[in-house]
C-alpha cells in the first residue's frame, strides 16, 4: 500500500547526470570517493523524509506551501528558478536517451534528439494506465539498471576491502590536491553531490506521498503514514546508493587505471568494447561479444525514460504550486522537452563537421554545465522545508522535526549551500573550456561572486516572507480555535 512513491523519488538519484562524474571519479581517485557518495545518499534520505511529512501532515505538496506562505513576487521568482533547475536536469536526459539510441540503433544524432521529444506520447499513454502502475514501469526500469551494473562489476572482481576503507570519511575527499586528469578530489566531491542531491525530488516526494488513503482526522493513521512512506523512501535510496556505488566501482574495477580518457557515455560505451581498456582477463571475454557495451546503453536508456517520467510528474507540482497555472501533463512535457532539446540540437550541429570526439566532448560539457542551475536552485528547496518540518505551527508538536533531525537537518543544508556555492567559480569557469586563460577564470570568478550575493539576498528574502508567513498562519490557526470555542459555548 504504501511502496511505490519512494521509487519514483530514487530515480532523481541515479538519473544520467549520475553516471559520468561517479565512474571518472573512480578512475582518478579510485575509492576515495565512496564516502562522499554515502554522505550524499544519507543527506538524501533525511531530506526525503522531511519532504514526504511534510505533504502527508499539511497536506501540500512544498511548492503549495512555499507558495502559501511567500509573496506573489517571490513564488514568481522561486518557480522561474526551479524550472531552470528541471531543464537543466532534462538536458542531461535528453543527451543520455539520444546517446543510448545512436549506440544502440545507430541512429544519426539529430534524429535521436528528435525522438526523445516523442516520449511525450508514452507519457500521453502511462496518465491512462494509473498511477501505480507508473511506479510499477519505474521500477522495472530501475531493476534493468541494478541487474546491469551488478553484472558488469561482479565480472570485473572488485576489491572489497578497498570499497569498505572508501566508505570511511575522509579529510582527504575535500583537498585541493592532487590533481588527476584535471580533477581534484574536492572538484569530485561537489559533481557527485551536485548531482546526487537534486531540488525537484524535494518537490516530487512531497506530492506523491499524498497519493495513498490517509485519514487525517487519526493522528495514529497519519503517524503510520508518515513511518511507511520514510521506509519506502529509504529502502528505495538504499538502491540508488547501490547504483551510484556500482558506478564508482565500475571506474575502479572495470577498466584499467587511466584507461578512459574520454568520460562521456560515448567514450564509456567505447572502452567496454576495447578489450586494452579492461581490468582481466573474464571482462575481455565477455567484451569481445559487445554484450558489456550494449547492457550500458540499455541501462542509459532506461535511466533516461525513467528520469523523463518523474521529470514531467514535478514540473506539473511545481506550476500548479508557485503559479496555481494547470496544464495537461502532456503538454507540459512537449513544451519543456522541445526547450531542453534546443541547446541539444545547437551543440551537435555546431561539433558536425568536426571530429567525433570534438562532438563528444561538447555534448559531456553541455550536460556538465547543465548541472550548473541546479546549485542555485538546491537551497530555496532545501531551505524553505527545513523551516516549515522545524515549525509546530505547521506541522504540529507531534510532526514537527525533533532536535537530532532539526540538528542534521541544519549541518545538511548549510553545508551542501556551501558546497554549493563554493563550487560555482569552478562551474561557471566550465564555460570557457578545460583549460581557461586567467582572464577568463578572473571573469568566471567575478561572475561566481555575482550570482552568490544573489543567491545569498534571494535567501534571506525567502526566510523573511516565510517567517512572516508562518505568523500570519500562527493567527489564523488562533482565531479558528477561537471561533470554534465560541461556537462550541453557544451550543453548550
Amino acid at each position: 500500500m504504501y511502496s511505490g512513491p519512494g521509487a519514483l523519488v530514487a530515480v532523481g538519484y541515479m538519473d544520467p547526470g549520475n553516471w559520468s562524474t561517479s565512474i571518472t571519479g573512480g578512475q582518478n581517485f579510485q575509492y576515495m570517493l565512496m564516502s562522499i557518495i554515502l554522505i550524499s545518499s544519507l543527506i538524501a534520505m533525511l531530506l526525503q523524509y522531511m519532504a514526504a511529512k511534510l505533504g502527508i501532515v499539511s497536506q501540500m505538496d512544498l511548492a503549495q506551501a512555499i507558495r502559501a506562505r511567500t509573496s506573489k513576487s517571490l513564488g514568481i521568482v522561486l518557480w522561474i528558478l526551479t524550472e531552470l533547475a528541471i531543464m537543466a536536469t532534462d538536458i542531461a536526459e535528453v543527451i543520455g536517451a539520444a546517446i543510448a539510441l545512436y549506440l544502440l540503433f545507430h541512429i544519426p544524432l539529430v534524429v535521436s534528439v528528435f525522438i526523445t521529444v516523442f516520449d511525450v506520447l508514452l507519457l500521453l499513454l502511462l496518465t491512462k494506465i494509473g498511477f501505480r502502475k507508473i511506479e510499477a514501469i519505474v521500477v522495472c526500469l530501475i531493476m534493468v539498471i541494478l541487474v546491469v551494473f551488478v553484472y558488469q562489476v561482479a565480472l570485473s572482481n572488485p576489491d572489497w576491502g578497498g570499497i569498505l576503507t572508501g566508505l570511511i570519511p575522509s579529510a582527504k575527499t575535500v583537498s585541493s590536491a592532487p590533481q588527476i586528469n584535471g580533477m581534484t578530489p574536492i572538484q569530485g566531491s561537489l559533481g557527485i553531490i551536485g548531482a546526487t542531491v537534486m531540488p525537484h525530488n524535494l518537490y516530487l516526494h512531497s506530492a506523491v506521498s499524498q497519493t495513498r488513503e490517509i485519514d487525517h482526522n487519526d493522528e495514529e493513521d497519519v503517524a503510520r503514514t508518515v513511518r511507511f512512506s520514510t521506509w519506502d523512501s529509504n529502502i528505495q535510496l538504499s538502491f540508488a546508493f547501490v547504483v551510484n556505488s556500482l558506478l564508482l566501482i565500475m571506474g575502479v574495477a572495470v577498466f584499467k587505471s587511466g584507461a578512459v580518457k574520454d568520460p562521456s557515455f560515448f567514450g564509456l560505451f567505447q572502452a567496454l568494447n576495447d578489450t586494452s581498456t579492461l581490468s582481466n582477463g573474464v571482462l575481455i571475454g565477455v567484451a569481445k561479444t559487445g554484450i558489456l557495451s550494449t547492457l550500458f546503453a540499455v541501462a542509459l536508456l532506461a535511466s533516461g525514460q525513467n528520469s523523463t517520467i518523474t521529470g514531467t510528474l514535478t514540473g506539473q507540482v511545481i506550476m500548479e504550486g508557485f503559479v496555481h497555472m494547470k496544464m495537461p501533463l502532456w503538454a507540459r512535457r512537449l513544451i519543456t522537452r522541445l526547450i531542453s532539446v534546443v541547446p541539444v540540437l545547437i551543440c551537435v550541429l555546431m561539433t558536425s563537421g568536426k571530429s567525433a570526439i570534438a562532438e563528444h566532448e561538447a555534448l559531456n560539457t553541455l550536460m556538465n554545465n547543465s548541472q550548473v542551475f541546479l546549485a542555485f536552485a538546491l537551497p530555496f528547496s532545501m531551505l524553505p522545508l527545513l523551516l516549515m518540518t522545524d515549525s509546530a505551527v505547521e506541522m504540529g508538536d507531534r510532526f514537527k522535526n525533533g532536535l537530532v533531525v532539526k540538528i542534521l537537518g541544519w549541518i545538511s543544508v548549510l553545508a551542501l549551500t556551501f558546497l554549493n556555492l563554493k563550487g560555482l567559480p569552478d562551474a561557471i569557469a566550465g564555460f570557457f573550456g578545460d583549460n581557461p586563460s586567467n582572464s577568463q577564470i578572473n571573469t568566471a570568478n567575478i561572475i561566481a561572486y555575482i550570482l552568490i550575493v544573489a543567491v545569498l539576498a534571494l535567501l534571506a528574502w525567502t526566510i523573511y516572507d516565510l517567517q512572516r508567513g508562518n505568523k500570519r498562519f500562527a493567527l489564523q490557526q488562533q482565531a479558528a480555535k477561537e471561533k470554534e470555542a465560541a461556537s462550541n459555548d453557544e451550543r453548550n
